[in-house]
C-alpha cells in the first residue's frame, strides 16, 4: 500500500487503510500524502504566453516562425498556452462611426493583421489556426503569401474592412488545404470584408492599448501576464529554454535542447 504500518488515523478519515493511497483526496483526508509515493502529481499550470505583433514586422515574423512555432511543436499542449494578438503599432480612429486602421507597414499589413484575426475567429481551435499563420508568416513576403495586395482606393487610408481580399488565391488555398482543410476560406473573406473583421481589430487594439507597461516595440511578449526586458530577451533568445525553466511540472525530453539564434531588432513605435 505504500503506507507505513502503525500509522495513526487522522480525525475525519473514514476510509479503510487499503484505500488511503487510492486517490489524492483520500490521502489528504487521512493525512498520509507523504507516505503514498504512487499518487499522481497534480497537473502544473501551463506557462501563459501572449504575443502582440504585426504581420509584416520582420522581428515578429522571426520570433513567430523560429521560436514560437517550433517551441509549440516540441512541447506538450498542457505546458504552454499561447495567445496571439495581431495589431502591433497600428493606430485606430473613429471615422463617421466606423473604425479605421493605419498600420506601421501600410495597408497590406492591416490586411494581414485582419486576415489572421479572422482566421483565428473562424477556426477557433489554436492547433488548427496556428499552423496556417505559420504558413503565411514563413514565406518570403506575407503580402505575397496572402496575395491580397491591391491598390487601395482613395482616400489613401481606407477602412481595412473595405479592402477586397481575394482569399481564393492559390497561396492561401495551399496554406488552408495543407494545415486546416476544414476551415472555409469564404467565411474568412466575409469576416475580413465585413463588420466582424473590424470588430476583431478594434478588440485587438483595445487589448494592445491596455498593456501595462505600454508596449514600446513589437514583438511584445508577456509571460504569465508580465512583461520585463529580461523575459523579452530570454524569450527571443530561447523560448524553449524559458518555458522549460518556468514550467513547474514534469519536464519533457525537449527541455534538454537549447538554442539561441540571432535576434532581429524590434519594430519600434
Amino acid at each position: 500500500l505504500g503506507v507505513a504500518p502503525g500509522l495513526g488515523v487522522a480525525p475525519g478519515c473514514d476510509y479503510p487503510a487499503h484505500r488511503w493511497c487510492s486517490s489524492r483526496d483520500i490521502a489528504a483526508a487521512c493525512q498520509v500524502e507523504s507516505r503514498c509515493p504512487s499518487l499522481p502529481h497534480p497537473a502544473a499550470a501551463p506557462v501563459q504566453l501572449s504575443l502582440y505583433y504585426e504581420s509584416l514586422c520582420p522581428a515578429c515574423r522571426q520570433f513567430l516562425v523560429l521560436e514560437l512555432f517550433s517551441t509549440w511543436l516540441l512541447l506538450p499542449s498542457e505546458m504552454l498556452n499561447i495567445t496571439l494578438v495581431p495589431y502591433g503599432n497600428a493606430q485606430e480612429r473613429n471615422v463617421s462611426g466606423k473604425w479605421d486602421f493605419e498600420c506601421q507597414h501600410g495597408p497590406e499589413e492591416c490586411l494581414g493583421n485582419m486576415i489572421e484575426a479572422c482566421l483565428m475567429h473562424e477556426a477557433q481551435n489554436f492547433s488548427t489556426y496556428f499552423p496556417v499563420i505559420f504558413c503565411l508568416e514563413s514565406g518570403t513576403s506575407v503580402t505575397k503569401n496572402l496575395d491580397a495586395v491591391r491598390a487601395p482606393p482613395r482616400p489613401p487610408r481606407p477602412a481595412v474592412g473595405e479592402v477586397p481580399v481575394p482569399l481564393t488565391a492559390p497561396s492561401v488555398r495551399q496554406c488552408l488545404q495543407i494545415y486546416a482543410p476544414e476551415v472555409d476560406s469564404g467565411r474568412i473573406a466575409a469576416c475580413v470584408q465585413g463588420d466582424a473583421g473590424v470588430a476583431l481589430m478594434h478588440r485587438n487594439a483595445q487589448l494592445t492599448e491596455a498593456l501595462d507597461p505600454p508596449h514600446q516595440y513589437v514583438p511584445w511578449i508577456t509571460i504569465n501576464g508580465k512583461h520585463t526586458e529580461q523575459l523579452q530577451a530570454q524569450a527571443q533568445a530561447s523560448l524553449l529554454g524559458l518555458v522549460c525553466q518556468l514550467y513547474q511540472g514534469e519536464k519533457p525530453e525537449a527541455c534538454e535542447v537549447s538554442k539561441a539564434p540571432k535576434i532581429l531588432s524590434g519594430c519600434r513605435r
